[in-house]
């Protein structure tokens, strides 16, 4: 049996992310002094909003509230008011967060573009283009930030636009084999497969166990499907699983060997108080799918995605899911704007 807890064995098998915007799980399960770090950060807007919420970053609120409303003053443009007011300090927002757990990292910190933009190619652009330009003139550079992006055709579309200007991108809400080929043709640096759709994170009932989550969940498949794809034709696209609810999850995940695995804080917690697992747990138990040389080879991208909008159109689990998980973002989007227009509004 392997010595330390189960998190340590789990980063000598895997590289380990922090899917969480809060310093405090950060620092908890690393060690800058002794280059104990995790690679990436990954947020989005449920995340952010959570951090939003907290009354002890008020004063961080207040503080992207102030330097909107002087960048306004600066450059001389109209004011923005409402939503329009409230998306400007969420963008800010969100780099100040993400700069507290920064020093925890050795790779990239991500950052999601707005659920309403997902269907628009020049809106999902302008987003992400003024995302990395903010870190930017908050001292993080270009070449550490990622972009994460929902993996609608327009979206993917996006991507490979900006990857022409060097920004980083990762396709999230992934759930399918013909997403992930349109995300390596973009040349997205990350794929993101949703191991459960969103929804279970907040309804719970919803969430389904099973015994061998590594050979037994549905998604399992999926996500070896998109290894095995990549390998034959030789994407440089990393793999990196998200959404997980249990321990036992993230074993079967280890099993299917991406290339990351993004971990919440309440996890990463329950994993450092857990002893290693035998070695066999983490045996792969999956054959791959086998998809013939036109899937592999046809373009995705070509008239703004019109064939992974096929893809969509044909698949209904994939489509319920990515357009569920863009309802909860975009609803946790708004509340994070109603809270801001509120604390603006005493200030």
């Amino acid at each position: 049996m392997p010595s330390g807890t189960l998190l340590s064995q789990i980063r000598q098998l895997v590289t380990v992310d922090v899917d969480s915007m809060d310093p405090a799980h950060a620092a908890r399960h690393t060690s800058p002094e002794k280059g104990l770090l995790f690679c990436d950060m990954t947020s989005n807007q449920a995340i952010l909003g959570g951090q939003a919420e907290r009354p002890e970053n008020l004063d961080l609120v207040k503080e992207a509230i102030q330097e909107v409303k002087t960048s306004y003053e600066e450059s001389g443009q109209k004011k923005k008011e409402g939503e329009e007011f409230a998306m400007d300090v969420i963008d800010v927002l969100t780099v100040l967060v993400a700069k507290r757990v920064y020093p925890y990292l050795s790779g990239n910190v991500h950052a999601q573009t707005s659920p309403c933009a997902a269907y628009d190619i020049e809106r999902t652009v302008a987003h992400a283009t003024k995302l990395v330009k903010l870190f930017e003139k908050h001292g993080i550079s270009k070449s550490r930030v990622c972009i994460k992006i929902p993996t609608s055709a327009e979206s993917m579309v996006a991507c490979h636009k900006l990857k022409q200007v060097g920004i980083q991108t990762l396709a999230t809400c992934l759930f399918s084999v013909p997403q992930a080929l349109a995300a390596s043709q973009a040349g997205c640096i990350y794929v993101a497969p949703y191991f459960n759709e969103l929804r279970v994170h907040f309804q719970p009932t919803l969430w389904r166990e099973y015994a061998n989550p590594g050979k037994e969940h549905p998604m399992s498949q999926v996500v070896f499907d998109v290894k095995d794809v990549y390998k034959k034709i030789g994407s440089k696209t990393m793999v990196m699983p998200a959404s997980l609810v249990t321990c036992k999850e993230i074993i079967g995940l280890v099993s299917l060997k991406p290339d990351h695995i993004t971990i919440s804080g309440g996890l990463l917690d329950k994993l450092a108080e857990l002893p290693p697992e035998p070695v066999e747990s983490f045996q792969l138990d999956l054959a791959p799918t086998q998809f013939s040389e036109s899937e592999l080879s046809a373009d995705y991208l070509a008239n703004d995605g019109a064939l992974l909008k096929e893809s969509l159109a044909k698949d209904a689990e994939t489509t319920r899911k990515l357009d569920d998980a863009l309802k909860i973002f975009d609803e946790c989007e708004k509340k994070t704007k109603d809270l801001i227009l509120s604390i603006a509004s005493k200030a």
